[in-house]
């Protein structure tokens, strides 16, 4: 069973959470998961005056995902960082270029999920994800979330990400907080959530 998790992460914190969510797919038995990165749409030299060339060359190792593997995974977890409230646009356009998939039905049925990341607490991961949703509803995918069996979404002595929605870190305002290990917490919670309910819908 292939759960695959698509990510797009210019600073490197959505990378750190995809991992975790990695991290958690291969807690359940049978379950592969498979790391991909999304195209990036930015040239190199932007990419160096933005202060993002470390994180990329961090990530070079990461395969960068085809269209086709979506339809050919059990489960897809798709990670993103927030951009006024959505989705990045270099996710935005990969998921423009699905409507082969649509046509024909490749991924109805299977279950799909998203986390997210802001630079504030309030920075819109809820309605990153949220809108998320209505590109994985339009392909008939199963949405699953981060139930609240997830404690850590519950916690109020400390800052952290986390809702019902998924799992979401705050990299702050100038990027230097990373994942903490509640967030992370989350994160592997929802792989392992995720492969454990494409488990079941393959049985």
């Amino acid at each position: 069973m292939k759960v695959l998790i698509v990510y797009y992460s210019m600073y490197g914190h959505i990378y750190k959470m995809a991992q975790a969510v990695a991290e958690g797919v291969r807690l359940v038995e049978g379950a592969e998961a498979v790391l991909r990165r999304v195209p990036e749409t930015l040239p190199d030299p932007v990419l160096e005056k933005m202060g993002a060339t470390a994180a990329q060359k961090q990530q070079a190792q990461v395969p960068v995902c085809t269209v086709e593997e979506l339809g050919a995974a059990d489960a897809v977890i798709f990670g993103t960082p927030t951009r006024f409230g959505n989705m990045c646009g270099q996710m935005r356009q990969f998921l423009d270029a699905t409507g082969g998939l649509w046509v024909k039905g490749a991924l109805v049925g299977k279950p799909g999920s998203v986390f997210a990341s802001s630079n504030t607490q309030h920075g819109g991961q809820e309605s990153t994800i949220l809108s998320f949703h209505t590109t994985l509803l339009h392909q008939g995918m199963v949405i699953v979330g981060l139930p609240y069996t997830f404690q850590g979404q519950m916690t109020s002595t400390e800052i952290t990400g986390c809702s019902p929605y998924g799992a979401s870190t705050i990299a702050g305002g100038d990027g230097s907080r990373a994942p903490s290990e509640n967030e992370l917490a989350g994160a592997r919670f929802q792989g392992q959530h995720v492969a454990k309910i494409a488990k079941k819908l393959a049985a």
